[in-house]
């Protein structure tokens, strides 16, 4: 889809627009016609994050007179009038910052998901009347691409609120060994043409020895075993952020294992984890999920292993999978901070839609993968993410490597 033509875009973005309207549906129905959530750092009022789509959407095609410049279009490009006359005062995240959208005076229900009608409407016309090039369609693609991961950060908020959805986790697997992955030389970055963002784009070669990598992320039955040798008790398993971290959380309720788990089965590796709102056997044999940066590090320090480098987990999925890597089920941290490669350039969209991983440069960690809650046209395996290594309500899993 990163280089899709009008024609696929087309169908594509009238399906993204579907998805996030079923999903504010639901938030309606659980939460009524207000969609009041409390106010956390990892939540934001549904109402907010929906009309949010269609302004970022509507604010780079349909108001952007430069919009066939693609990347080369300046952030600051005079706009014209939004079809809602409020649309920059409710939806700009620089007008309106985060702390704030709790006690702005958002719109109705009614009212976001005409502009999103409204805005779709306008940006398929102007989508068949585009030029079929890279440049022409780039701020297209990326409506989509940036619509498909606020639905996938929607449904990771319908979990933290228990807001029901019938969204199915992957089946378990049986546990493979470790593949061994030979010596090469691996260049990260976007290859090609089409649509990326600015984060996967640049370059860097490195030169990687021969090393062994786990066939799929750990499971719940080996993470169980993390948990029953005092896994949470041994100071010397986790790194001194870490322990902090863990000590704070425990003048709270306390962590005894990754976010939203109930109860632990020992003997059978099983947890019951709440899913959706509603508790969920998850079987041994399933990807532990929702664990932070700091657990997934400390679990591979006891293991006697180490999480592996991004350009580890891109080789591996390039040249392993025939072999049974196995990846798509959670999205997975990696072992180093991010930062940007050789060539990088900022997206020029991407403060508008909070998205500027320049701030994290140094602190936040890399994710690679994509997770079940990932739209189907999104996995691709140099897609690159990033999240502080506190955060845990996304669909968070890991792998680890051989020392």
């Amino acid at each position: 889809m990163r280089c899709a033509g009008r024609d696929r875009l087309s169908l594509a973005l009238m399906d993204a627009r579907n998805h996030t309207l079923h999903l504010l549906g639901k938030f309606e129905q659980d939460l009524g016609p207000g969609l009041a959530v409390p106010q956390a750092p990892d939540l934001v009022p549904p109402l907010w994050l929906a009309g949010h789509v269609a302004w970022l959407a509507e604010y780079w095609t349909a108001r952007n007179p430069q919009r066939g410049l693609g990347p080369a279009c300046p952030a600051d490009a005079v706009r014209i009038g939004s079809v809602e006359p409020q649309a920059d005062r409710w939806f700009d995240p620089s007008v309106l910052p985060h702390d704030e959208r709790w006690s702005a005076d958002l719109p109705d229900v009614a009212a976001v998901r005409a502009y999103l009608l409204d805005t779709l409407e306008t940006l398929l016309d102007l989508l068949q009347k585009a030029e079929d090039s890279d440049a022409s369609l780039y701020f297209f693609r990326m409506a989509l691409f940036h619509e498909d991961l606020r639905g996938e950060q929607l449904l990771a908020m319908a979990q933290t609120l228990g807001v029901p959805l019938s969204l199915a986790l992957p089946p378990g697997a049986r546990t493979r060994e470790p593949l061994a992955v030979p010596a090469t030389r691996w260049t990260l970055g976007w290859p090609g043409p089409g649509f990326a963002l600015g984060i996967e784009c640049g370059h860097e070669t490195e030169a990687v020895p021969e090393y062994e990598i786990d066939a799929q992320p750990v499971t719940w039955a080996q993470f169980v075993e993390f948990i029953d040798d005092g896994g949470y008790d041994r100071p010397e398993l986790w790194s001194p952020a870490g322990w902090q971290w863990l000590e704070r959380e425990a003048q709270g309720e306390g962590r005894r294992g990754p976010r939203h788990v109930e109860q632990i089965g020992v003997a059978s590796g099983a947890v019951l984890q709440n899913l959706f709102g509603k508790p969920t056997r998850m079987g041994g044999g399933q990807c532990a999920m929702h664990v932070n940066w700091w657990e997934a590090d400390a679990y591979a320090r006891w293991a006697g292993r180490r999480l592996p480098t991004e350009v580890e987990w891109e080789i591996a999925v390039h040249v392993a999978h025939r072999r049974g890597f196995r990846w798509g089920d959670v999205r997975e941290w990696t072992a180093g901070t991010l930062q940007p490669w050789a060539g990088y350039r900022p997206d020029a969209w991407g403060r508008h839609a909070e998205m500027d991983p320049q701030p994290l440069f140094g602190s936040a960690r890399v994710l690679r993968g994509a997770s079940f809650g990932t739209r189907a046209r999104m996995k691709h395996p140099r897609a690159r993410g990033w999240a502080l290594p506190e955060r845990d309500d996304g669909f968070v899993g890991f792998r680890t490597c051989a020392v």
